[in-house]
């Protein structure tokens, strides 16, 4: 069997001196190998084929049978690694909170340890005869949620 830890390391080798980073490796027990990496201006067709051509030539097929598979973080998918939420500060997101809250929201800033989203809530001041919408920053860590995705908006 392929170990991921020798495919994690060819993406490495690869993605060294360019800006792409790497989402995710999953090494199945039957050999499927699939490989996501991101950019922040987005994943280009002809860098996951030179990926692909560059880890299948470094593994030996007459010595395993494997099939391999490199794409991007799909859009809508939740994010994975605290790079993609860097490279999506500013846009809406939606969060699913440990406790089940689902939140919709700008994500404001993002870091290694948390990221902050801003969201509006209703707040009915003293004397107002109507509440109005307020902003508030809420920041998680990521170990506090249990998923953050990009919201695709068609508006």
């Amino acid at each position: 069997m392929i170990e991921k830890k020798t495919v994690c390391q060819l993406v490495d080798e690869w993605l060294e001196g360019k800006d792409y980073f790497l989402v995710e490796v999953t090494v199945s027990p039957d050999d499927k190998i699939v490989v996501e990496i991101d950019h922040k201006d987005g994943v280009w067709i002809e860098d996951c084929v030179d990926l692909s051509r560059y880890i299948e030539s470094k593994l030996n097929r007459e010595k395993e049978d494997y099939e391999l598979e490199v794409g991007s973080a799909g859009l809508g998918q939740p994010f994975k690694v605290p790079a993609q939420y860097v490279n999506h500060v500013g846009c809406e997101v939606e969060v699913l909170t440990g406790d089940g809250r689902k939140l919709k929201g700008v994500l404001k800033t993002a870091d290694e340890q948390q990221f902050t989203v801003t969201v509006q809530k209703k707040v009915r001041e003293e004397g107002a005869k109507r509440p109005k919408m307020v902003d508030e920053d809420l920041t998680f860590a990521y170990g506090d949620i249990k998923y953050t995705k990009y919201l695709i908006s068609f508006k």
